[in-house]
């Protein structure tokens, strides 16, 4: 699946299926920025098909920056892509704008008929509600962290689910990350909820996804290893972390949260093929110290596990 362009950084990807092709979304950012740190602010959603995720044609970007004013006016940035029970598509994604430097994280949403031409929804930006998550400027972290929003629909509870990044408004500041929470009948009206997670170690929990795998719930996210203060692991890590949970709306275990070695990937997603194969996939990251930007090849979940117990526990440290 390696994927690659020439003229652009990729970076964090998701997948949908249609049933007759994969669309692969991405961030992408030219090269021509020569300075890779550059590239979050220039950020755009890619968009590419494969009958086979090993071949892709690329399309136009799926989405691009607002014109100002708007929430989402400066850059666009992580999110998912669902369908509706009426046939919808839904990307909801993140979003930040030129009035606050790009400071504060929104989530918000495009609909489309057809995954190829996006319209921006009616649905209104959603915010970190003060009264349970960190907000800009209350502790020690650069920025508002409200982003990467992983939307799903729970069969026990008949409701859309969002889990989010976010940080508590309360703790350690170096170790605030917690699972951010919104709900919705209708994948438009959105109502956020407190967390579905307490503090546990973590600076930043990104690119958080709520999937059962094998009928056990798991928590998936990522965190580099000088953003987890809190816990200490045994083995190399590029930051891919992975939980247990009682359900897909929690609670996990994440103070018994375990690494595993993805060589230079961040930023991984599971994602189950139409065979009914679970695979991880991801961004290479940082090689020998530089930065790669291109999506590498998935890797089977079974591969990674192989030999090991699902979810073996690390050394922690609170």
């Amino acid at each position: 699946m390696t994927f690659r362009l020439p003229d652009q950084w990729v970076w964090d990807s998701w997948l949908a299926d249609d049933g007759e092709n994969y669309h692969l979304f991405f961030l992408r950012a030219s090269r021509a920025l020569i300075d890779p740190t550059r590239r979050h602010f220039r950020a755009s959603i890619g968009h590419a098909v494969s009958p086979d995720l090993e071949e892709w044609t690329l399309l136009p970007d799926a989405l691009v920056a607002a014109d100002e004013p708007a929430w989402d006016d400066l850059a666009t940035w992580t999110g998912c892509t669902v369908q509706g029970p009426d046939g919808t598509w839904h990307l909801f994604y993140t979003g930040v704008s030129r009035g606050e430097n790009g400071l504060q994280q929104r989530i918000g949403s495009a609909v489309s008929d057809d995954l190829i031409t996006w319209t921006r929804s009616e649905m209104p930006a959603l915010e970190a509600d003060p009264r349970w998550y960190e907000k800009l400027g209350e502790g020690t972290w650069p920025d508002e962290a409200w982003r990467d929003p992983f939307v799903f629909f729970d069969e026990e509870t008949q409701l859309w689910q969002m889990v989010i990044t976010a940080r508590s408004r309360t703790g350690d500041p170096d170790q605030r990350a917690v699972v951010g929470h919104a709900v919705s009948a209708d994948l438009t009206h959105w109502e956020t909820h407190p967390p579905l997670s307490s503090p546990a170690g973590f600076g930043e929990m990104e690119v958080i996804q709520s999937r059962e795998v094998h009928d056990e719930a798991v928590l998936l996210f990522s965190c580099l290893p000088d953003k987890a203060p809190g816990i200490t692991f045994n083995t190399a890590s590029t930051g891919t972390w992975i939980a247990r949970g009682e359900s897909l709306v929690g609670p996990w275990d994440l103070t018994g949260s375990s690494s595993f070695f993805l060589p230079g990937v961040y930023a991984a997603q599971l994602f189950k093929k139409r065979d009914g194969e679970w695979v991880v996939f991801g961004f290479q990251n940082s090689v020998d110290g530089r930065f790669v930007g291109e999506i590498a090849s998935p890797v089977p979940l079974a591969d990674i596990l192989a030999g090991e117990a699902l979810f073996p526990v690390p050394t922690t440290s609170m």
